[in-house]
């Protein structure tokens, strides 16, 4: 897509691509019925270097641009939105903080194992009463020889079962307001560890992993249902000094950097699920007959399309432009709202108007539209609702209107 994409871009998207429809569309409908985790996917993903797409390639990634890793999640998430998550998550919100702020024996200690896909990573900000509003962190971290010991509660949490390394916040100045609150990167077991043995990749035992943190049961949930989903639990958790990221008091404007980042990816992906809603939608109106003739050639379905069509072109335009500006290192907090709001408006209406297409097959699980419905959802909610984006876009529209 012109002017964003040279061939190395091209290349790396039509090897997700097959990979997509050769590995995850055959089993994508199993998985989400039964809430399995895709390990033997994870291991193939993992093989590939798409864990650690943006990484450098010292620390075991990829080394290549924003964009590329937007691209992946883009592909992704076409046929299913569980594989795309699985990749977000585990590279804008555990690895990409670690990179952004550790320190340079951090970065060597866990970036690698992240990067190459051989343990999972998490991010663990979101409590139960603290979830549009960060700042409003309970979860405390206490100071102790050597270290501090972390109690508290995390909920909704990407790879809270299945994964080893988390970023973590939690409060170190109960007085301080959101300057009172540090991260931290604390590892737990994987809760499949069996499962982890069989594939190859998912369990480390040279971690330093801290007693006192334990993983709730998965959650059930509408979509997202290949998604390892959990809280988190700390009972006196122990890490050491040089587990904390960053300085004390830094949290919450470190992860609010992670968070526009994120939304990028979360772009990326709902931008997938609409062009794979439309996709599906095409191709069953133009097979499927009505009073003798295609579906296709009745005036409001080829207007739908067109108007959807358009709308995939636009969000794609935003989406891309967000990750250029963020590969260049200009601001990207007002663009990145703009296209995750964007793109995750889109992938609901897109799945929306793809089940209505299809009529009564659109209502069940022999077409994915249902499912990619579902999982659109949780693109309106996750790393921030569409009411936070447009409240991130007013207040940087202010700033730019009173500098």
């Amino acid at each position: 897509m012109y002017p964003y994409l040279d061939r190395n871009h091209h290349e790396l998207q039509a090897d997700v691509r097959r990979f997509a429809i050769e590995s995850i569309a055959p089993v994508a409908r199993e998985l989400d019925e039964t809430a399995r985790f895709p390990w033997e996917n994870v291991r193939a993903m993992a093989e590939r270097g798409w864990f650690g797409v943006p990484v450098p390639r010292e620390l075991s990634g990829m080394g290549r641009d924003y964009l590329s890793y937007a691209l992946v999640l883009e592909e992704l998430a076409k046929h299913d939105a569980s594989h795309s998550i699985t990749v977000s998550a585990h590279t804008t919100l555990a690895t990409s903080p670690i990179l952004a702020f550790g320190t340079d024996e951090q970065k060597a200690r866990f970036v690698p194992l992240l990067a190459s896909g051989q343990v999972l990573g998490g991010f663990g900000l979101t409590e139960p009463g603290a979830g549009s509003d960060a700042s409003g962190t309970t979860t405390r971290a206490v100071p102790v020889k050597g270290g501090y010991t972390i109690t508290g509660s995390k909920i909704f949490i990407t790879h809270g079962g299945v994964g080893e390394i988390y970023v973590v916040t939690a409060v170190t100045d109960p007085d301080g307001g959101h300057h009172g609150i540090t991260s931290f990167v604390v590892c737990k077991p994987t809760v499949d560890r069996a499962e982890a043995r069989r594939v190859g990749v998912g369990h480390r035992p040279e971690l330093p992993y801290s007693a006192g943190v334990s993983a709730g049961a998965k959650e059930d949930k509408l979509g997202w249902r290949a998604s390892d989903t959990r809280e988190l639990h700390f009972q006196e958790a122990w890490v050491g000094e040089d587990q904390r990221l960053g300085e004390e008091g830094l949290g919450f404007v470190n992860f609010m950097k992670t968070l526009d980042a994120g939304r990028i990816g979360i772009a990326a992906l709902s931008l997938g699920i609409a062009q794979g809603a439309f996709d599906e939608a095409v191709r069953y109106t133009t097979r499927r007959r009505q009073f003798n003739r295609p579906v296709w050639d009745f005036q409001d379905i080829h207007f739908g399309l067109a108007e959807l069509a358009t709308e995939i072109q636009a969000a794609r335009h935003l989406v891309y432009h967000a990750a250029w500006l963020n590969d260049h290192g200009r601001p990207v907090t007002k663009e990145a709202a703009m296209a995750k709001l964007t793109a995750a408006t889109l992938a609901a209406k897109a799945a929306r108007t793809a089940v209505q297409f299809l009529g009564g097959a659109g209502y069940t699980s022999d077409h994915p539209v249902e499912r990619m419905m579902r999982d659109a959802k949780a693109c309106e909610i996750g790393e921030g609702t569409s009411e936070i984006q447009k409240t991130v876009i007013a207040r940087q529209l202010h700033r730019e209107l009173n500098p």
